[in-house]
């Protein structure tokens, strides 16, 4: 099993990619920490790992409380020995909004979420990887921050900034043999897709994110997890810093 021995905390892991990531990377042998804002759901996915043969607990979690994401982290490092990959999953989306509409607030929340959410759980991660001689830090981001569309300027400047700190973080702790990457997915059969879509006929609105996909299709959770196990894997030793597109060719 390609995660066999390892240990990893997944936020937003009660459903879209990192439900499917939790699983996924259970099934390869990983011990699992599901924290997420929805405390019940991030209990079933544990339950459902458990279920399966797999070792997992679970943690309310609020990724833009520091004392929160510090006390999870160290929870998972007690209770399973060690911390090996941290995936910084959870996020926020924005309805498509001409900027001179979007409020303050909502600019305010998806940096809390989207980029102060992927600081937090690096700045609590770096000391336990480091002290353990390496690891994996896994950021979800979103192709909205290379290739941003019309009416999603918030989103995606959040997006991008957690891409841009990722690649810096990635240089900053190379030393220490711990991997950082940014996972870059286009838009995704979850949760999140009406947050995007908002009051547009959801028939039309997901007719034309899937048109400017040349693969056809949207992603789906699995295509995610299938990145995030190779991005976890010891396959991908030396994929550090880098914006892992998957996106079904929208990016070229």
């Amino acid at each position: 099993m390609r995660l066999a021995g390892k240990a990893a905390v997944i936020t937003g892991g009660a459903s879209g990619f990192g439900r499917a990531s939790a699983l996924r990377f259970a099934r390869e042998g990983a011990a699992l920490m599901v924290a997420d804002l929805d405390g019940g759901g991030a209990e079933a996915v544990a339950r459902e790992i458990r279920a399966a043969g797999g070792r997992a607990l679970h943690q309310h979690l609020d990724v833009t409380n520091a004392d929160q994401v510090r006390d999870a982290w160290q929870r998972s490092r007690s209770e399973f020995g060690r911390l090996d990959i941290v995936f910084n999953n959870a996020g926020i989306p924005q309805r498509i909004t001409p900027i001179d509409e979007t409020s303050e607030e909502v600019f305010i929340k998806l940096m809390a979420v989207n980029v102060r959410g992927v600081f937090l759980g690096c700045r609590y991660a770096i000391p336990i990887l480091r002290e353990q001689g390496g690891g994996v830090i896994l950021n979800t981001c979103s192709t909205a921050g290379i290739r941003p569309r019309p009416g999603l300027a918030s989103y995606a400047a959040s997006k991008g900034a957690a891409i841009a700190f990722t690649k810096a973080l990635a240089l900053e702790v190379a030393p220490y043999n711990i991997r950082a990457v940014a996972i870059c997915p286009v838009a995704a059969d979850t949760p999140m897709l009406p947050g995007f879509i908002g009051d547009r006929d959801p028939d039309e609105a997901r007719a034309a994110f899937v048109k400017s996909i040349p693969l056809g299709r949207l992603n789906l959770p699995e295509d995610v997890a299938n990145a995030a196990l190779f991005l976890a894997s010891d396959e991908a030793a030396m994929v550090t810093g880098t914006a892992f597109e998957v996106d079904g060719g929208r990016d070229v």
